[in-house]
């Protein structure tokens, strides 16, 4: 039975240490009835019934607070820019579109490149059928030129 006393005891002190936390930050507009020192003597010397009456009826009820306490949303127009380039999806799919145009760009280079090297070993092959190409040696492929920079 001891046990339960106390337990309604910390429980009593807990709800009059956050009564008093939303009486003492509440902004002056949302306080009803009562000045705020009043309403924090009443959470003070009767801390039960002070705490209940405080969360009953000393709080203004705002106007956009659904039943459940759940954040009323807003509206996408209103919405507020993310701070953070990371934070804002049309920063994040700018990049990655960027990205994709880049690595197009560069396959395309190099699909021109090895075309360039496959025509340039076809006319070396139909000039020097005999022979291999210049510059190498009996079974060895040829020396690649200059790659273009990536």
């Amino acid at each position: 039975m001891l046990r339960l006393y106390v337990l309604l005891f910390v429980a009593q002190i807990v709800l009059a240490v956050c009564a008093l936390i939303s009486c003492l930050s509440a902004e002056e507009g949302e306080i009803r009835a009562l000045p705020r020192i009043g309403w924090a003597l009443i959470i003070l010397f009767f801390p039960l019934v002070g705490s209940i009456a405080w969360f009953l009826a000393g709080r203004e009820k705002k106007p956009g607070r659904a039943a459940g306490g759940g954040a009323r949303r807003t509206p996408t127009r209103e919405r507020p820019k993310p701070l953070a380039p990371d934070d804002d999806p049309e920063f994040l799919k700018s990049i990655a579109e960027r990205s994709r145009r880049d690595d197009q760009e560069l396959f395309r280079r190099w699909e021109e490149d090895l075309r360039r090297r496959e025509e340039d070993l076809r006319r070396q092959e139909k000039d020097r059928p005999d022979s291999p190409p210049r510059g190498t040696r009996e079974g060895e492929p040829p020396r690649e030129e200059d790659r273009p920079e990536v």
